[in-house]
């Protein structure tokens, strides 16, 4: 029984991009592990766990919620990513 966690900022993926990754991930595992039995899939444990970007850093630079934004576009309260400007 796989369990798999996925670590990321808050505010880089909006709701569509998380069920695509989950459903991917869980794709590849079924595949690998699973030896492509599709009975697998119920065994398989996939986890996104998002942290405040304060909690993070890249080059010693920590991003701030309008860094990426501007990177990204913001995500809006419906978990749906807004264009960016």
């Amino acid at each position: 029984m796989p369990y798999v966690t996925i670590s990321t900022v808050r505010g880089i993926l909006d709701a569509a991009q998380k069920k695509t990754l989950l459903e991917r991930v869980t794709d590849l595992l079924v595949e690998v592990e699973g030896q492509g039995n599709p009975d697998f899939r119920r065994n398989v444990w996939v986890r996104i766990e998002e942290q405040e970007p304060a909690h993070w850093s890249l080059g010693g630079m920590q991003p701030t919620p309008e860094i990426i934004a501007g990177m990204f576009g913001a995500i809006g309260a419906d978990g749906v990513r807004v264009a960016r400007p």
